[in-house]
This record gives structure tokens, sequence and C-alpha cells, in this order.
């Protein structure tokens, strides 16, 4: 499983990359998988999760490639955010079809804000995308985030024996947790800021908004990953079901959901769970 350090031109950036290439039958290898980075992160990921994805994947005669976004790990540039990344991973995309000529097409994989970048990026069609795996996407929000806070940490707290012993005990600073409370619960309760779209440029007040648009205009197939102990990810299903637009893509996606399961996946059994939705997704792109 050939393992090659690259670097990628973006506009005024220089990308490092890994490209992990496949043995065997080329025309096997036909859908390639192109791991978009989130921050603050790099091309290796928590607990080598971008590493072992990738090695995965070529066991199972997948390509795929990793790569330091803009002032991330070991490529150039000031550091952007994750709604600047359309460059970087158009540059991604360009680079794996110079380098792996069997290419037809690759799939797009992001966790977290990583996965917003991707839904971004899809307000530009390009046929040479094949699909796209979501992992507890990023959609932050004041209002969201704090309905989140309050159903997915405040209240296990409030129910929680442990919690309730630290208050008896003095081993809490119980004043402080109250007036965080009451600040999420009048977070909670103000209307939802309306951005409508009035540029096409991404930034920190439309993004979501943004995303939106993207995953309507596309038809691809779309595996999302998500996970159960995860307030980032019960933002993101929270506004899939309380938002009819967002509701209607979410339903038009594969869906695997891991209970138990924390952000980046961190133990061998999710970790495993995650790459083996991922390959079997990708290979059922292939046999189309």
């Amino acid at each position: 499983m050939p393992e090659q350090y690259l670097e990628i031109q973006s506009a005024n950036s220089t990308l490092s990359a890994i490209l992990h290439s496949t043995t065997g039958n080329p025309a096997a290898a036909n859908i390639g998988v192109l791991i978009i980075v989130g921050g603050p992160q790099y091309r290796v990921g928590s607990h080598r999760q971008f590493v072992k994805l990738s090695r995965h994947l070529a066991s199972q005669h997948i390509p795929s490639m990793r790569l330091d976004s803009t002032g991330m790990g070991d490529s150039s540039g000031q550091k952007q955010s994750f709604y600047q990344q359309t460059t970087d991973i158009n540059a991604g995309i360009d680079a794996m079809f110079q380098q792996l000529p069997q290419l037809q097409q690759v799939v797009l994989w992001g966790l977290c804000d990583a996965a917003s970048a991707i839904l971004l990026k899809m307000n530009q069609p390009d046929p040479r995308i094949a699909g796209l795996i979501l992992l507890n996407p990023w959609v932050r929000q004041q209002h969201s985030h704090a309905e989140t806070l309050l159903k997915h940490y405040y209240l296990k707290r409030l129910i929680s024996r442990s919690f309730w012993r630290k208050v008896f005990s003095g081993g809490l600073a119980f004043q402080r947790t109250f007036t965080d409370l009451r600040q999420t619960w009048h977070s909670s309760k103000q209307p939802p800021t309306l951005n409508p779209i009035h540029t096409a440029e991404f930034n920190e007040t439309n993004y979501v908004n943004h995303m939106l648009k993207g995953w309507q205009a596309t038809q691809l197939d779309t595996l999302l990953i998500s996970s159960g102990q995860d307030l980032t990810a019960q933002e993101f299903l929270h506004l899939c079901q309380h938002d009819s637009a967002w509701q209607k893509c979410f339903n038009r996606a594969k869906q695997l959901h891991l209970a138990n399961a924390n952000h980046t996946f961190s133990t061998t059994q999710w970790r495993n769970q995650v790459e083996q939705a991922c390959s079997d997704f990708v290979r059922a792109l292939q046999s189309k």
C-alpha cells in the first residue's frame, strides 16, 4: 500500500498531503476518497484517525489522500476558517486526478467543520465528485447550541447523583453553575437569527445557510455518520429535526448513528465501524 508525500499548490499556499494509492487491479480503484481536515487538526488526525482510515481504505483497494489545509500542519500560509477551504478542496481534487490516472471520481470525507466545508463546496457543482461522507457537521448557532446544552448536558447533570453529591459536599461552584444554566436557558429562548444570503462569499454569519444551499444543490449520494455522545452532532441533528429544509436533505442521506461514540470516534470499535461504513459506501458507488 504505497504512501507518497505531495506538495500541492493552492492559491498562494503550498499544501502538504499524503497520497495512499493501492496495489492490484487499477480499474477497481476508480473512485478515491479525499479526506478534508478541519481545524484545529492536521492530516494525521486525533488518535491517528485519518492515517488509519486511509490505510483501511487502501486495504479495500480504495485510494485516498489526506492533506493539511492552508496554515495547518506542514502547509504554508495563514490559517483560514473552514468556510474558506473551497480553494484547498479544489486543489486536493486536482492533485488526486493528476497522481492517479485511473481515477474517475472522488468522494469528499470530512469531520466536524470539514464536513461543513464540504457542504459549502457543493455550491460549486463538480462532476468529479461521486459522493459525500459527513461526520458530525458543525452548524454552531447561539440559540441551537443553547438548546443542545440544555437537553444533552444540563439535563443529564441535574438528574445525575454525582452532580448532587458535589453540590451538597461543597465540591461544586453551585452559584456559577446556576448562573451558566440561567444564561444558557435565556439564549435558548432567543429567536433564531435569520441570516439571509446577501452575498456568495461565505462568512461566520451565513455559512449555515450556505451549507443548506449546497446540500440542496446536489443529488449526490451522502453518508452521514453521527455520534450520540457529542454536542456538535446533537446540534446538527436538532437542526435537521426542527427545520423542514434541513430535514429533507437529511432524509435523503444514508445514515449511521453510533449512540455511545464521542466526537472523534476514539475507540477501536467506533473507528472500525466508521471505517467499514466508509469503505462499504465507496464500494457501492464503484459498483454503480
